[in-house]
């Protein structure tokens, strides 16, 4: 069984989307392709017993929680004490933090807010363990755990591999304290990304041949994030098994806190084109930056699809767009400044004019969280695409956000 056998929503065909009725530029989330997700989500929470949280770093639209918790999604994962504050404040249902590290300053706070604590290293808990005994006793519920590093990973791109060879992030079992477990009563791992349930079954025997002599006295495992369930393909039943075994051999609570499976291909960005100019090969300009605006194109690096375009002769030889004609091929560019604000040459069924759209899939997780000012172009809007064809702009952008960013 994958997604495709499941008896899921139906989705507004993209064809019937006026483009051109949605102000530019604009993060357009589709409610119908959300609530799909959700409801293959809800199904492998169902049957794996796993307990599954949205993680804030990869998807953090808040206007979207209320639909999220008819869902059953009952909690967040926060990576700071901003995430854990929005968590408390919109999320409204558990709160689980893991950083690197915690400050002195803000530990107190995220302490308040936090229902699950992950420390990365035994000096962090050594540090504010103390804190946490007096609120325990205080009559604060608050799980500890600490955040393993298997040492196995099977991440293709450097930037995003937390096992990698001398991670920061989490304990080795050389590192590991047993010493040091009283008052901790789970245990966190995080090394997929984008991955298919294969490769957590994988990782799973090595996290038990590592540290399967401390399971028995813990009550909870975090399986972290990267479990790309909503994508075409992904095997859901091996995941639904492997969950199922791990928990029923160990006893534990399960938790899985994806980010990219909540936001995978739910929405676009819409952008416009402002100029057209010629070295060579013709460059469309829009109204969106890839720098500040989809900064996993730069860092990834990878080639986000176009509606409507296809890839260039060197990339394809087909020399076809989606339509399956001859195309005008166009460099697209950003409005920065940066030279490198170029997300690469694609090919367009007719020749792109002023006032065009331009319209990126799949822009939703990892691309929201990332976006910054730089340069002070306008920021997109965010907006909900409803079940009704209706739009909602709900979130614009103005001077006053980008003055308050710096003094």
């Amino acid at each position: 069984m994958t997604v495709a056998d499941l008896a899921l929503p139906a989705v507004t065909p993209v064809e019937s989307i006026d483009w051109a009725a949605i102000p530019s530029p604009a993060f357009v989330l589709d409610e119908s392709r959300l609530r799909r997700n959700l409801s293959l989500i809800d199904h492998v929470q169902r049957e794996s017993g796993a307990q599954i949280i949205v993680a804030f770093k990869g998807f953090s639209m808040w206007s979207a929680f209320p639909i999220l918790r008819e869902y059953g999604i009952t909690g967040a994962t926060a990576s700071s004490l901003h995430e854990a504050m929005l968590a408390s404040e919109e999320m409204k249902g558990e709160v689980h933090v893991y950083a690197p590290a915690y400050s002195a300053e803000e530990f107190p706070r995220i302490l308040e807010l936090a229902d699950h604590l992950v420390f990365n290293s035994f000096s962090q808990w050594e540090r504010f363990r103390p804190q946490v005994v007096a609120a325990r006793a205080a009559g604060k519920t608050v799980h500890v755990g600490i955040r393993v590093n298997p040492e196995y990973a099977e991440v293709e791109t450097d930037l995003y591999n937390p096992a990698g060879p001398f991670s920061r992030l989490g304990v080795t079992r050389r590192e590991f304290r047993e010493d040091l477990l009283g008052g901790v009563d789970g245990l966190h791992f995080h090394t997929l990304c984008e991955k298919d349930s294969d490769t957590l079954e994988r990782t799973l025997e090595v996290i038990e041949r590592n540290f399967g002599e401390f399971l028995p006295r813990m009550s909870w495992v975090n399986f972290g994030g990267g479990h790309l369930m909503t994508r075409e393909g992904y095997d859901i039943p091996r995941l639904i098994r492997v969950v199922r075994a791990f928990r029923e051999k160990w006893g534990v609570h399960v938790i899985l806190e994806p980010g990219s499976a909540f936001g995978w291909q739910t929405g676009w960005l819409v952008s416009s084109v402002l100029d057209v100019v010629h070295n060579v090969k013709d460059a469309a300009l829009l109204d969106v930056s890839v720098s500040a605006h989809m900064p996993d194109v730069l860092e990834m690096p990878y080639r986000p699809r176009i509606l409507g375009a296809g890839d260039p002769p060197e990339l394809d030889h087909h020399r076809e767009t989606d339509q399956g004609t001859a195309g005008h091929p166009y460099l697209i560019g950003g409005t920065t400044c940066l030279a490198g604000d170029v997300m690469g040459e694609y090919v367009f069924g007719r020749a792109l004019e002023v006032g065009d759209r331009v319209v990126f899939d799949d822009m939703i997780h990892y691309t929201m969280v990332k976006t910054t000012f730089f340069n002070g172009v306008k920021h997109p809007d965010i907006g909900i695409l409803h079940l009704d064809g209706s739009y909602e702009r709900v979130k614009s952008f103005s001077y006053e956000e980008f003055k308050a960013k710096l003094s």
